[in-house]
């Protein structure tokens, strides 16, 4: 799948995030392309991104430390590594990218 792939024990990920929606979600996969999530920060001095950092976090219950934004920080295309991720959430992308 072109939105998600796993190497060295990571998951990356590419995500199209919506700031100020009503509220957070995960809402499917764009096509083949990306993870489209909502959250409901607004896109000014990084809250966004750290809101959406807690928001997969606090939705996979895995610890903040272990996500990284590692290209898209100024924009709404993101691309996320997720390190020493649960089998839960693989099983969890799969099913997003099945629906």
């Amino acid at each position: 799948m072109a939105w998600f792939e796993e190497r060295d024990e990571c998951i990356f990920l590419w995500v199209r995030v919506v700031p100020r929606a009503s509220k957070d979600e995960m809402v499917g996969v764009m096509g083949s392309e990306a993870l489209k999530i909502r959250i409901q920060a607004p896109p000014v001095e990084g809250k966004a991104n750290a809101y959406l950092v807690k928001f997969i976090s606090k939705q996979w219950n895995i610890p903040r430390s272990n996500i990284e934004i590692l290209s898209g920080e100024t924009g709404r295309n993101k691309r996320i590594r997720i390190a020493n991720p649960p089998d839960e959430i693989r099983k969890e992308l799969l099913s997003l990218g099945n629906d």
